[in-house]
């Protein structure tokens, strides 16, 4: 919990009543202590970000009370009285002075446009709840966004980074598998590791996906991927310590538990490094290499929002500007008149 009943009530409404992830919820109450500190005028806080000590249901059931180490590793912002006022009383000009702030800690547009974002959302919350008179920010615009293409893979590096595996054993093999299964369907990486063997279909070659605020959604995935995942069944069932591993997990660590995000990302780095691929590459490429190659071969815009699992057609837009710069790029190599 933090040391602002406010903020805690706020949290548990995105944890339990919006059902954002654990991960959302904590960089929420991140941005949510700065700005505490920045209201309390403690701006070496406000300027390092530190956060409040979490703890509890409000943010993925962290064990401890408010006085313990904090879920996010920073020190624990204590309660301030008049803070806890100013929070109720903040007005457009304290918003802007926060936004001066941050501009002068040389934060990028994204990181102040998802801070401002937060404080959207905490005062939409109070103003609904009753908790504030009028909303703050009504009068702030967001800043305006560069626009960032997002990076993907080349077919070719694709293939590469698939085939770098040992899939001489279960580990490579399930590597190998994981790496098959997102490129394949575009899950996120933490749709991956949510991933239950009850919710793979081999017969109709399809997957159940637990998305974004429990959205479920089922996903084609190829054969070739599902051919992998079997082969890693099989050698994992044959390992003599598979009766301890967790049976629902289709993915699990040598020691049979479920494999996290952090995991996943480890083993990309390691394969990354072994087949000399850009090691800024990460899980979420491989979901932006997906939809820029469905797209790149014909895909219709609607059904790839459908696979990535988007509530909005303008989230899943952006990859038209990417297929748009490679049609740009080899108009102007090969006409003659360009």
């Amino acid at each position: 919990m933090t040391p602002y009943p406010l903020i805690d009530e706020f949290l548990n409404y995105l944890r339990f009543e919006r059902h954002f992830s654990p991960h959302t919820a904590k960089c929420y109450a991140a941005d949510l202590a700065q700005f505490c500190a920045f209201l309390g005028g403690q701006m070496e806080r406000a300027a390092a970000g530190q956060s409040f000590a979490v703890s509890g249901a409000a943010v993925a059931s962290q064990a401890g009370g408010s006085s313990g180490a904090s879920a996010l590793g920073d020190v624990a912002l204590e309660l301030d009285p008049a803070v806890s006022q100013k929070l109720r009383e903040v007005d457009s000009e304290q918003i802007k002075s926060f936004l001066s702030f941050l501009g002068g800690q040389n934060y990028s547009k994204s990181t102040v446009a998802r801070k401002l974002a937060t404080l959207r959302s905490f005062y939409k919350f109070c103003m609904k709840r009753g908790y504030v008179k009028g909303n703050p920010l009504s009068t702030i615009r967001t800043p305006k966004q560069d626009k960032r293409l997002p990076k993907y893979l080349e077919e070719h590096e694709v293939r590469k980074l698939l085939e770098t595996p040992d899939v001489g054993s279960t580990l490579g093999c399930r590597d190998r598998a994981m790496l098959e299964t997102m490129y394949s369907t575009g899950v996120r990486v933490s749709e991956l590791v949510d991933l239950n063997l009850t919710d793979i279909d081999f017969v109709g070659e399809a997957l159940h996906i637990r998305g974004k605020g429990k959205k479920e959604r089922i996903t084609p995935i190829s054969p070739t991927a599902l051919a992998w995942i079997k082969r890693y069944m099989e050698l994992r069932r044959a390992d003599p310590r598979a009766a301890s591993f967790n049976q629902e997990a289709t993915f699990v660590n040598k020691h049979g538990q479920r494999l996290s995000t952090r995991s996943v990302r480890r083993k990309l780095d390691k394969y990354l490094a072994i087949c000399g691929l850009d090691p800024a590459i990460s899980p979420h490429t491989l979901r932006h290499s997906f939809a820029t190659h469905m797209l790149n071969r014909g895909a219709d815009l609607r059904a790839v929002q459908e696979l990535l699992g988007h509530q909005s057609l303008s989230t899943t837009q952006i990859y038209t500007h990417v297929t748009a710069a490679r049609m740009k790029q080899a108009y102007d190599q090969a006409h003659p008149r360009a």
